[in-house]
């Protein structure tokens, strides 16, 4: 998880989420009772992957 600097305050939070089986990183917002989650993408539309390795 990679917190947005600066994006979270009382009432909404930002957030990257990273699947640790595929790598696929995906945006998370909240604000007060609602929220989304949506991956993230480059320019050609594929999903943004980020290896992780077993020690994190």
């Amino acid at each position: 998880m990679k917190i947005a600097p600066g994006s979270a305050n009382m009432f909404s939070n930002t957030m990257i989420l990273v699947d640790r089986e595929t790598g696929v990183n995906y945006l998370f917002f909240q604000s007060a009772g609602a929220g989304g989650l949506t991956p993230l993408l480059d320019p050609e539309g594929k999903p943004i992957i980020t290896t992780i390795s077993d020690e994190e």
